[in-house]
């Protein structure tokens, strides 16, 4: 069987050595890269993010990122976001009081979480739906979160026959939403490219729907 191929976004922000060797481990063929092109052709594009939500929005906007994840999941290809590459699917997020759009791909706000310390940062289990593909042989696992920031409500109403999304949860102070499984747009909060074998797992089960 032909290895999927993922293309990893190069847009100045992420962990982006960490999850090529992660999605390689987990048996893609991997490119980093910003090229069109290779982004919309790829099997799946994986578009990782550290910082402000701010800043990455701003990154992905300057490269052209918002036009790339759109015409992907348009025509149903599929794109993973991690961290605050998943916060950015939101319609907006807050920090410091500055309310920054985000690419609105999901209705919600990424705030701050109300936790005596923050940053969340460490490892934590989550709480997976029964129609969770991503998390299969691995819901009683433990993943890796650094954040401070998250969507503590999950508003989407998506009518039959669209098919319900998989909404996975964890709690830090409140709970929030760990991933999400919705269509060709899927996403999770934590680094699954930190996460171990567990991490190495959940990119495999996501490869293996490319």
């Amino acid at each position: 069987m032909t290895a999927k191929s993922v293309v990893v976004f190069d847009y100045g922000t992420g962990n982006i050595h960490s999850a090529i060797k992660a999605l390689e481990l987990a048996g893609a063929t991997v490119e980093l890269t910003k090229d069109r092109a290779r982004c919309a052709e790829a099997d799946g594009l994986v578009v990782p993010g550290v910082g402000a939500f701010a800043a990455v929005m701003s990154a992905l906007l300057a490269s052209g990122g918002d036009e790339i994840i759109e015409r992907r999941l348009a025509g149903g290809r599929p794109v993973m976001g991690i961290c605050v590459g998943m916060q950015v699917m939101f319609d907006h997020g807050v920090e410091g009081g500055v309310d920054t759009p985000g690419l609105g791909q999901w209705p919600g706000v990424v705030r701050k979480l109300e936790s005596d310390v923050l940053p969340h940062m460490g490892w934590n289990t989550v709480d997976a739906p029964a129609n969770s593909v991503l998390f299969d042989g691995i819901r009683d696992e433990r993943f890796y979160f650094v954040h401070s920031y998250a969507a503590t409500e999950w508003t989407l109403d998506v009518i039959d026959p669209f098919p319900q999304p998989a909404v996975t949860w964890a709690t830090y102070g409140q709970p929030f939403v760990a991933a999400v499984e919705n269509g060709p747009l899927t996403a999770t909060q934590f680094h699954p490219e930190k996460s171990g074998a567990a991490g190495v797992r959940l990119l495999t089960n996501w490869i293996n729907t490319l």
